[in-house]
């Protein structure tokens, strides 16, 4: 099955989930759910919650782990993101990951514009 489902954590975040051995972000546990993104959706995540970070964590999920919980809710209210996205209900055990990268920022960003379009044309 293709893991298509990604979460960006701070490197804070990404030490408690090691210690803890479960991947939650404070917005998660205020809103419920553990959220996540597409691949097509990673860069306006980026761009949009972690402009200030140098540094973050991608994981890339086990699809096979984390089916069952899974649902595709758009977000509420609606803004100017556009489609489905995935929210994990329930505990998400570290050891649902498939891959992680470190990614550092880069010299050049592409304007949150053109990111949302390419999003918008996913869909």
């Amino acid at each position: 099955m293709q893991n298509e489902v990604y979460k960006v954590l701070t490197l804070k975040e990404w030490e408690q989930a090691q210690v803890s051995g479960l991947i939650i972000t404070e917005l998660d546990q205020k809103d419920g759910f553990v959220h996540l993104s597409f691949l097509y959706q990673l860069n306006v995540t980026l761009s949009l919650y972690f402009a200030e970070e140098e540094e973050v964590v991608l994981l890339q999920l086990d699809q096979s782990k984390v089916r069952d919980c899974l649902k595709y809710e758009t977000p509420i209210p609606q803004g100017k993101r556009l489609g489905a996205f995935p929210h994990y209900y329930g505990e998400l055990d570290a050891s649902a990951t498939s891959s992680v990268w470190q990614l550092k920022r880069n010299a050049f960003e592409v304007p949150i514009e053109i990111l949302l379009q390419a999003e918008e044309n996913t869909n």
